[in-house]
């Protein structure tokens, strides 16, 4: 939430109604100019600032927790997360029955090799008992002994733990589910709405009252020598237009993964062409070899030969192994950090993953045939789609992951920044009105003053974004019940007082 205050009343209300301004328009001119539009975009920031601000609220809480969970994590499972550095590392294989030695529960999912120097390499278990079934038990190998470090449930491709994780959660649908991705989705509809609609009425509002004059510190810095409401209002609106573009982002970037907006933004890089491209794991029948040599294989998580029943993690006949499999990625140019996924089936064949998501972004893949050892297929981020790429920088940019403690920072700032928005609104909101209803209400009838050359478009481009982000349009016909209703109130009371006047 951003600019002019929360409420309708902010600027010209003092939230009395013995001198609110008549119902209906005393001119009938229609004005396609700013002076038309402006009480229209005042009522949309006051009732979606109000009602909305709520969800914004929770969002950004969550948001400035998720902000510092990456720092905390580190310093939490740092047992398991960091080791002493050694001189010679253990093939993959040894490492990872060393970790099936401890754990033989569930199936083997995929392996994380130590990607850097006193890093634990990770072996993710599928299946496992009391691991949530979209989460997986990540066992933690010291890479140079062999000894595993510890346990931990993870989720996601950023390979989060516990701490993390919950709150993560919290954030995208507050522990209740698909249900509650609700909640995320409605703030990150209404989200940009908010802050376009009151930095458009805080830049016109520093105008009007002469700030065009006074350069851009009238408009980015708060006035501190105001008093009141308007002191309030000055570190509101200055603050909201610092920190616009971020919330426009994090707006933008939220919905791409949310439930019904984000399904419009998957059908529409589909129809141009944009989709994520994915390296394909299935290899030939001739490669396949009818499923004989490789049956031992089989099942979605993955059996990896040799690995599941301790030993010393010898070669199953037909496959070459893991170590061979990570040697024929990093040939391909596939450095730190990886992420090998075993075949699926007789016909399929090793997945390995660059899953670095800081900048430069590293998400290369290759496939390589589990018989040979020969790379079958290979895809390179350099190669994705525009659309493509800017959906995974964007993802990464919001979830921290990008420029790692700069851009958690950043988040945080951001997340703050939005706190004190929103507490600002309803700070002016109460000075306005010490607390009373709605204070005065905007001037009604305003649109019938807007040219329809301009209202008409206007109108046609918010019901298709309402049918979109049906979060957004539901919510906006919503409150224009509410303002009908509210309209019809107000005028009753203003029949009521002049017949008993009479």
């Amino acid at each position: 939430m951003t600019a002019e205050p929360l409420s309708a009343a902010a600027d010209d209300a003092p939230g009395t109604p013995d001198t609110a301004p008549p119902e209906e328009p005393t001119t009938p001119a229609r004005r396609a100019s700013w002076a038309a539009l402006r009480p229209l975009v005042l009522r949309l920031h006051f009732y979606a600032g109000v009602l909305i601000a709520p969800f914004l609220l929770v969002a950004a809480v969550s948001g400035l927790l998720y902000a510092g969970s990456f720092q905390a994590e580190k310093l939490v499972y740092d047992h398991e997360l960091r080791v002493p550095t050694g001189d010679t590392e253990l093939p993959l294989s040894r490492q990872v029955a060393a970790a099936r030695e401890a754990h033989p529960e569930g199936e083997i999912s995929a392996v994380r090799p130590s990607p850097e120097d006193g890093a634990t390499t990770r072996v993710l278990l599928s299946g496992v008992k009391g691991v949530d079934a979209d989460h997986t038990l990540a066992v933690f190998v010291d890479p140079y002994t062999g000894k595993v470090r510890g346990a931990l449930e993870q989720y996601g491709s950023s390979g989060a733990l516990p701490l993390r994780t919950w709150i993560d959660e919290l954030h995208r649908d507050l522990h209740l589910g698909e249900t509650g991705r609700l909640y995320s989705e409605l703030a990150a509809s209404w989200l940009w709405v908010i802050t376009g609609a009151g930095l458009v009425l805080w830049l016109a509002r520093r105008r009007r009252g002469g700030a065009a004059r006074r350069g851009v510190r009238a408009v980015a810095l708060p006035d501190r020598s105001a008093t009141g409401r308007r002191r309030t209002l000055s570190f509101h609106g200055s603050v909201g237009v610092w920190v616009a573009l971020g919330l426009f982002f994090l707006s933008a970037t939220g919905l791409t993964w949310s439930t019904y907006a984000g399904t419009s933004v998957a059908d529409l890089r589909s129809a141009l062409g944009q989709n994520t491209p994915a390296v394909s794991a299935t290899l030939d029948d001739d490669r396949a070899g009818g499923g004989g040599e490789h049956a031992g294989h089989g099942g979605g998580a993955g059996a990896m030969p040799g690995m599941d029943h301790g030993g010393s993690g010898g070669r199953h006949t037909g496959d070459v192994g893991l170590d061979a499999v990570l040697k024929a990625a990093r040939a391909e140019g596939l450095g730190n950090p990886v992420e090998i996924v075993p075949p699926a089936g007789p016909d399929q064949a090793y997945v390995v993953s660059q899953i670095q998501r800081s900048w430069p972004e590293k998400q290369d893949a290759a496939a390589i045939d589990p018989a040979t050892g020969e790379v079958t297929d290979v895809q390179r981020f350099a190669d994705y789609p525009v659309l493509a790429k800017l959906t995974r920088w964007g993802i990464d940019l919001h979830t921290g992951n990008l420029f790692g403690l700069v851009n958690q920072i950043a988040l945080a700032a951001l997340a703050l920044a939005l706190i004190l928005l929103i507490g600002w609104g309803y700070r002016m909101w109460w000075q306005r009105g010490r607390g009373s209803a709605f204070g005065r209400p905007v001037p009604r009838g305003a649109w019938r003053e807007v040219s329809p050359y301009v209202l008409l478009p206007l109108a046609a481009a918010v019901a298709v974004l309402g049918y979109y982000l049906p979060l957004l349009g539901i919510p906006l016909a919503a409150f224009l019940a509410l303002d009908v209703v509210l309209g019809r109130i107000a005028h009753r009371r203003r029949r009521g007082s002049a017949s008993a006047g009479r």
